[in-house]
């Protein structure tokens, strides 16, 4: 089968590789799309210890063909999204039986958009931040996949107030669709925000931005980091300073808590894909890549030129 492969010399290629046939617990999906996340930036950059070579792709929209021991027979013919560990790009890969997500309702494509996006926002706001009715939350990275997806959980928990933050001006009309009342640019953040305080924050950015978000958290206010856009320097916090004022710092690891408890992350994807599929919260897909074109759509992503969410479209 088909495969794009990162090789030791950092060049992405399509490869002939043999087919994978699923283990004990595992599914085996033939793809029609790939949705293209973070992760595939991180490996890219070297910040994944991952062996190479290595078919990246983290999230992959198809349906089973094949099942492993253990696994219900009656399940070769879903449409499913797999949250998995690599191997998305290509014409087949094995995914475990409980993360691959029953998509019936939305379509493939739509599938491949949900991704880990969808989980993740869903979790962050509802899980981590717990956001209440009546709060106010600002959101780092408001135009991207997480971005656009937690606006609008936000806004389904009842949220008083949600403030987006984008990486441009060309941003902020695109953000504003997805349930934020107010969206500001990197640099005017947090001058432009007066002495406004937030009840919860989402920051996958790092660094300055970070410092400045714990000087934003309203009393009893929770800031959720997810991840380090800007930077992998570390920001020191004292836990007597948050004390004083009964705040939070929270942090969340969508792919760790795959590996810890599989089912818990099955269950917020699928109560994410209840919402999507109904209708309550929309997956926005930008940009749809060929699997020749796979290295472009990471440079993209990592560029900060995506917007919502890009997908690779296998077969």
């Amino acid at each position: 089968m088909k495969a794009v492969v990162l090789g030791i010399d950092d060049q992405f290629r399509i490869t002939e590789v043999a087919e994978p046939v699923p283990g004990p617990g595992e599914v085996a999906i033939r793809v029609a799309y790939a949705g293209v996340q973070y992760g595939d930036v991180l490996v890219r950059a070297g910040h994944f210890p991952i062996p190479r070579p290595f078919v990246p792709g983290f999230e992959a929209a198809g349906l089973i063909v094949a099942v492993g021991a253990g696994v219900d027979e009656t399940r070769i013919g879903e449409q499913v999204i797999a949250l998995i560990g690599g191997g998305g790009y290509a014409e087949v890969v094995t995914a475990p039986a409980v993360l691959a997500i029953n998509a019936a309702g939305v379509g493939l494509r739509d599938a491949a958009g949900f991704g880990w996006v969808a989980p993740t926002a869903y979790d962050l706001i509802n899980s981590v931040a717990g956001v209440r009715a009546g709060e106010s939350v600002l959101i780092h990275a408001a135009a991207g996949g997480v971005g656009s997806l937690a606006g609008q959980f936000a806004a389904l928990a009842g949220a008083e107030r949600i403030v987006g933050v984008v990486g441009n001006a060309g941003q902020v009309d695109y953000a504003r669709q997805f349930g934020y009342h107010e969206v500001l640019v990197r640099e005017e953040f947090p001058d432009a925000l007066g002495e406004e305080k937030f009840d919860a924050i989402l920051d996958p950015i790092g660094g300055a931005t970070r410092v400045a978000n714990l000087a934003r958290l309203a009393p009893h206010g929770r800031i959720v980091v997810y991840g380090n856009i800007a930077t992998f320097e570390p920001v020191t916090v004292s836990a007597n300073d948050l004390l004083m004022q009964g705040q939070s710092l929270l942090t969340y690891n969508s792919n760790l808590a795959g590996q810890i408890n599989p089912k818990r992350l099955a269950d917020s994807a699928a109560r994410a894909m209840t919402l999507v599929a109904d209708g309550s919260v929309r997956i926005d897909i930008t940009a749809e890549y060929a699997l020749a074109d796979v290295e472009t759509a990471i440079a993209h992503l990592a560029g900060g030129a995506t917007r919502g969410k890009s997908i690779v479209h296998i077969g």
